[in-house]
Parts: C-alpha cells; structure tokens; sequence
C-alpha cells in the first residue's frame, strides 16, 4: 500500500495552464498519474495537451471525481487557491510553491482544522509525493525512485528528499510512499502526520525521516516515535555546522536560544530508539541494516 495517494487518485492541477504547472502536470501524468484536470478561470473550456481546464475546481471535481489537487499558484493566489480546493470538498491538496507568507499559512492552516478537517495539505513550499509506480504529485523525479517498499520516507528537506530516494535506490531498496513536508514555518502535514500513517500501513515495514535545524517537529517527532512506532525509524539531521541565531536556507530553519539545534534533534531521536546517521548516505546505511534484518 501505500499514504495518502495511490494509483487511484484523480488529481486537478491548479495553475495547469502555467508554465510550471503544465510541465510537472504532464511530467507526472507521463510517470502514470491520473491528472484529469486543471482550473483558470480565465481559461475555462480549453485543454492542456487532452487534459480538460475548468474555471473552479468545484466544477473539476464535479465533471470528473477528483479528490486531491496540485498547487502551481504564485505566492499571493496560494491562500485563495487552498481555500477554494477544500471548501471545494478535496481531500488531499499538494501546495507546491515556495515564498507563501506565513501569515497566510497560519490562516489557512487553522482554518482547514476548524472548517475543513476532512482535507490533509501537504506543503507549502515542499516537494510533493510520490507513491513509486503507482503516483507522483509535483516535483521529484520519478526515475530516482525504486517501487515495491518496505520503506517508507517523510523530509523536511527537497534535496534530501531526493536524496534519500536515491540513496535506498542504489541499495535497491524500495519505497511505499515519500513525503516531501517542506520547511516553512508552519507545513500542513507534520513528521507526526506522516509516521502515524506509515504505522498504519502495512506495507510499510521501515521508516526514513530527514530533518534539519530549526523548530522543535523532529524533538516532538521524537516523542510520537519512542511513545506510538513499533516500527524502526533511521534518520538524518541537516545543519550540524550551522551557526546558532542565523537563518539557513528558509523560513524553519532557524535556530534561537539553544533551541532547535541539530545536536539536541540527534539526541532526541536517538534517545526514542532512532538509528541516526551524520550524513544522508550513512542514514541510507542504517536502513539497509534495518531492511536486512526484517
């Protein structure tokens, strides 16, 4: 099996008729995924390359049943556009792009708990997810990842998203699911979302988590591990050498007051039975270990 998306789900590309949003909306449907619309209002009634353009994803969803949809909306629309999809009724939204202000975030968050509980949103600013061989929705490249499980992956971090595919690839390892959550200060899907489901999946035998400085998602990650996971966790810390007070890369990544240190995230997640590495590649080690004495 595999979270939250499968070979199954029918997605709607808002913002399809974009430059970006037409390439990895075609990228993932050539990968396998169902993509069976897109929305601009401005563009109702066209096609992009067969796939159909409506003017609100209430309609897209009416003509053709879709329960998640991607998000390739410049930063100011995103608000709007994630708002539309759940009052809309979509159950999975994949928010793609980076530079949303947090203040906008916030809002949206606390409002899809409040209205709209029913509606799982992964990012902004994150990579996406990729089920191998079965569904890609967004950016990551599908030819760096292995199908078949048993691992399953959750990343605060894009590139080491990737890498981390890569990594179990070349140990020819595979994957149920890869959950790129992103690094904004306030993600819709956290490291506990993502843990509790690959606990539930029955396929997934082994986790991977990638996190990094900043915040405190990996410590209480930590805890949901050492208290709910029955399942082995390896895992890997971005930012060892990152100097305290600075901003490092985005908006999560920052580090105050002793708090939030790659230091102090390696020793919680070692202290809940995590096998952590000191780098990507040793992270990937530990689970060939893991993986070979399941």
């Amino acid at each position: 099996m595999s979270i939250f998306v499968d070979e199954n789900t029918k997605v709607i590309y808002q913002g399809l008729t974009g430059s970006q949003g037409r390439y990895y909306g075609l990228l993932n449907q050539e990968y396998g995924t169902k993509v069976v619309a897109g929305t601009n209002p401005k563009k109702a009634g066209t096609d992009v390359e067969g796939i159909p353009i409506y003017a609100t994803v209430a309609e897209a969803m009416e003509a053709t049943g879709a329960t998640a949809s991607c998000i390739f909306i410049p930063a100011p629309g995103v608000k709007g556009a994630v708002l539309e999809a759940a009052e809309a009724g979509i159950e999975f939204i994949v928010a793609i792009t980076e530079g949303v202000p947090a203040h906008d975030e916030a809002y949206f968050y606390n409002k899809l708990k409040a209205d709209h509980p029913n509606t799982q949103l992964l990012g902004p600013n994150c990579p996406g997810i990729i089920s191998p061989g079965k569904a890609n929705i967004g950016i990551t490249a599908g030819h760096i990842a292995k199908a078949g499980g048993p691992v399953g992956i959750v990343s605060r971090s894009g590139t080491l998203t990737y890498q981390a595919l890569y990594e179990l690839k070349q140990k020819d390892i595979g994957v149920t699911t890869c959950v790129g959550i992103g690094g904004d200060p306030v993600p819709g899907t956290s490291f506990i979302d993502c843990l509790a489901a690959f606990e539930a999946d029955p396929d997934t035998k082994a986790v991977m988590m990638i996190g990094e400085i900043g915040g405190s998602a990996e410590e209480e990650a930590a805890e949901f591990i050492k208290a709910n996971m029955t399942k082995p966790v390896s895992s890997y810390i971005a930012g060892v050498t990152a100097p305290p007070g600075k901003k490092m890369g985005h908006a999560g990544a920052i580090v105050s007051g002793g708090k939030g240190t790659a230091k102090a995230k390696m020793e919680a997640l070692t202290d809940a039975g995590v096998k952590v590495g000191d780098n990507p590649t040793e992270a990937g080690e530990l689970m060939a270990e893991i993986v070979a004495a399941l």
